[in-house]
């Protein structure tokens, strides 16, 4: 237990989604957090109270996942990572409950987005018949109009 709440309050939960079928459950013992100073609002307790949250949670050494999942989120996380381990940022709140709240939901839609699984490959298809034939008299069409816009010749 940690500030008087219960150790399952603080894992973070990320809830069921394209690749995750039953979620995620990442234990606080995983996640790290430090405490500064914010700046923003806040008045005269901005230089007093430590509410910038920073999280910091390293996938390579997670238990929460399984090897899949691992090779998908350090490849999908790659541009979060700092020094092997994903950094979380959260001071746009005054207390440092809700930025805590915030880094939480931030890494959550994170985890979220790296593993789910990639998009399906696009399959090239061809204009129908009836869609090119379309195509085509429009063209004459827009073709006939910009014909009859042009000046009249000697003859006529």
């Amino acid at each position: 237990m940690r500030e008087g709440r219960p150790a399952g309050e603080l894992d973070l939960v990320v809830p069921p989604g394209p690749g995750l079928p039953r979620g995620l459950v990442v234990p606080a013992a995983e996640l790290e957090e430090t405490f500064s100073r914010a700046g923003g609002p806040g008045g005269q307790g901005v230089n007093t109270t430590d509410s910038r949250v920073e999280l910091w949670w390293d996938p390579e050494t997670s238990q929460a996942l399984t090897p899949t999942q691992r090779a998908r989120a350090t490849s999908g996380l790659a541009a979060h990572l700092v020094g092997g381990r994903v950094r979380v940022v959260a001071s746009e709140h005054r207390s440092q409950r809700r930025n805590r709240r915030a880094a939480r939901e931030r890494l959550a839609a994170l985890l979220r987005e790296a593993l789910a699984p990639p998009a399906p490959a696009r399959r090239a298809t061809r204009p129908t018949r009836g869609s090119q034939r379309r195509r085509m008299e429009a063209k004459r069409q827009r073709a006939q109009i910009k014909a009859g816009r042009a000046r009249p010749g000697p003859e006529g």
